[in-house]
């Protein structure tokens, strides 16, 4: 069994900027992504942070069956699956946290669990003006100022990005 048909599997979007010096061993795994190799979820988010890069996790798992064996092709299947539901989100890492098999009549099927991943330097998500997360202009500026009351930040700056959730 591959490296990429196991729990904690990385799956890359090609193309993906990534920190500079960071440098992963991938495998193709489909059009247009790739499996990280020796390196999951965890140990991914370790070495983002080392260089000042967030890796994100995403709420909400996706699942997938398959009819099949637990093998690359079935894997390879569900995932695709998984890929055609994200579309239109905007993510460029998949994590598979599951691969389980079963029967049912003796027909053997596969299910795979996933989340969506997103690499990037900013340690902010997601812009406020798309967030449910918005502060008024009060609070805004109440946000702006230090232990001291001294202004740490321009008007203009209090407009800023909403999910601050990083780390793997």
């Amino acid at each position: 069994m591959s490296d990429s048909n196991r729990t904690g599997t990385i799956l890359i979007r090609t193309g993906t900027p990534l920190p500079p010096g960071l440098i992963l061993e991938t495998e193709p795994f489909l059009t247009g992504w790739d499996a990280v190799k020796k390196l999951d979820g965890y140990g991914l988010g370790r070495r983002m942070q080392e260089l000042n890069w967030n890796l994100f996790y995403l709420a909400g798992e996706i699942r997938a069956t398959v009819v099949g064996r637990r093998n690359d092709a079935a894997t390879r299947k569900a995932v695709k699956q998984i890929l055609a539901k994200l579309k239109g989100r905007k993510f460029n890492a998949l994590e598979i946290t599951k691969v389980a098999t079963s029967r049912f009549f003796g027909v053997p099927y596969l299910r795979v669990f996933a989340h969506s991943r997103h690499i990037q330097a900013s340690q902010y998500l997601a812009p406020a003006k798309d967030s449910f997360l918005k502060t008024s202009g009060a609070s805004a500026a109440q946000l702006g100022r230090g232990s001291t009351g001294q202004e740490v930040r321009s008007d203009s700056e209090t407009k800023q990005l909403a999910a601050a959730v990083s780390g793997s």
